[in-house]
């Protein structure tokens, strides 16, 4: 029963038409990163019912919860992307012993994270930025936050590799009940029994940790792979593929969370508000450019089973369609992001200093939108063909090989426009990076 599912997920994913096979995919995995992203901007939200030092804190801590996330992504996208060519060349036992390992380590590197934060977690926070205003609220949100970390981690981990077997809609189902989760207990912890950023952190942990039974129990339904503690194998062979498979998710979201403290740094030399601002900024920005990437993930199952199956022009073709749809869908958010700045930043916190630096900064950081599905489906290629150290470069070019520079530059020259400009500048200079390395892997692929 096992081989013939096996079997039959194998026609699909090598002879099902690309472009909807690749929306099929794309649309439960857009689902599941806006669940993602929903998660911060539901906190973001209620919190900003409390106070401005508040959301700052909470701002603040998002570093943390991004590297945790991060952390996920690398086992989840390191594995995921060796099981899914593994099952694609008809492999099925190395892909089920890369599972079984790649869920192993990251939960066992989240039980490490967690310690290490907590016995660093004053020092930590004042070095994300926090002030004398946010330094207890950020270093309460992070204690909670890190308790959660094996849970994150392996829930990340399992997303990926349900996504990379074809299962898309199973990795969604556990995203959505536990971010139904999150909003539910959101109001009732922060509101009703007054727990301010201690009540927001502790829904989004159970919300985490809902998720990860969920989507345990999924990996036990229809063609998914078993995972056993038997398939477990902690040697070199998995582990370097999973740094090769995995480090340019590490390198993208570790980046995202680095860019993010330096850019809370930045603000935070001219006052709590700035703060408050560009952190409401980088959720809004998260949830736009999560369906980009949703997008981008549909992709990376029918791109890597694909290469497995050296079916090459199907690889090729998918790429195309999703820049090209991409790109549209962005520039309709673009403008929409532009025109109703001040509005958007004033949902999540009323305060005329708060809204004008957002706003701003949403205003630049739309104007690049449009450019985004260039870095992002190359370095998904990239990424899900194989190609470690160019996904890794790729990935890193936003949020480190540009972004770090230009925060240490343009606040000089421009002030706190510099801060709010830094993002857009990075994402433009991203382009004429990766526009050449897809060239080179695309006219190889014969």
């Amino acid at each position: 029963m096992a081989n013939a599912a096996a079997e039959k997920r194998y026609i699909e994913m090598t002879e099902t038409p690309v472009k909807p096979l690749i929306m099929r995919l794309a649309v439960p995995t857009i689902i599941s990163m806006l669940v993602t992203a929903l998660y911060n901007a539901a906190d973001t939200f209620f919190v900003g019912r409390i106070s401005t030092e508040a959301i700052a804190a909470v701002g603040l801590s998002f570093s943390v919860m991004a590297v945790i996330q991060a952390f996920g992504f690398f086992f989840g996208q390191g594995s995921g992307t060796y099981l899914s060519r593994m099952l694609g060349a008809g492999k099925q036992k190395e892909a089920a012993e890369m599972a079984a390992t790649g869920l192993a380590l990251a939960m066992i590197t989240g039980i490490v994270s967690a310690f290490l934060v907590i016995i660093y977690l004053r020092p930590l926070s004042i070095f994300l930025g926090a002030t004398e205003n946010t330094l207890k609220p950020t270093m309460d949100y992070i204690r909670i936050i890190v308790l959660g970390a094996p849970f994150v981690m392996g829930q990340f981990c399992l997303n990926n590799q349900l996504r990379f077997q074809g299962s898309a809609v199973y990795a969604m189902y556990g995203l959505l009940a536990g971010a139904a989760i999150n909003i539910v207990l959101d109001p009732l912890l922060i509101m009703v029994f007054d727990l301010g950023v201690t009540g927001a952190a502790a829904a989004t942990i159970s919300g985490q940790f809902i998720s990860f039974f969920i989507l345990l129990y999924g990996c036990s339904r229809g063609a998914n792979i078993r995972l056993r503690f038997s398939n477990i194998r902690l040697n070199p062979h998995y582990i370097i593929e999973i740094v090769n498979g995995g480090m340019a998710s590490l390198f993208r979201q570790g980046l995202a969370a680095v860019a993010t403290a330096l850019l809370n740094r930045a603000a935070g030399m001219y006052s709590d508000a700035a703060i408050a601002g560009m952190s409401v900024t980088t959720r809004v920005m998260m949830f736009t450019a999560s369906g980009m990437i949703g997008f981008g993930q549909g992709y990376q199952p029918v791109c890597a089973f694909n290469y497995g199956a050296k079916k090459y022009d199907r690889v090729k073709e998918g790429y195309f369609f999703c820049i090209k749809y991409g790109t549209v869908f962005l520039l309709i958010m673009s403008a929409l992001c532009f025109i109703f700045a001040p509005s958007v930043i004033g949902f999540f916190r009323d305060d005329p200093e708060v809204i004008a630096v957002g706003a701003r900064a949403l205003r630049f950081q739309a104007a690049a939108l449009p450019l985004l599905p260039f870095t992002v489906i190359t370095n998904m290629f990239l990424q899900a063909i194989g190609k470690g150290v160019k996904s890794s470069v790729t990935s890193s070019a936003r949020s480190g090989l540009f972004f770090v520079p230009l925060i240490m530059i343009l606040p000089k020259i421009f002030g706190l426009t510099g801060v709010e400009a830094t993002q857009a500048a990075a994402d433009l200079l991203s382009v004429f990076l990766v526009i050449p390395m897809a060239y080179s892997e695309l006219k190889e692929l014969k």
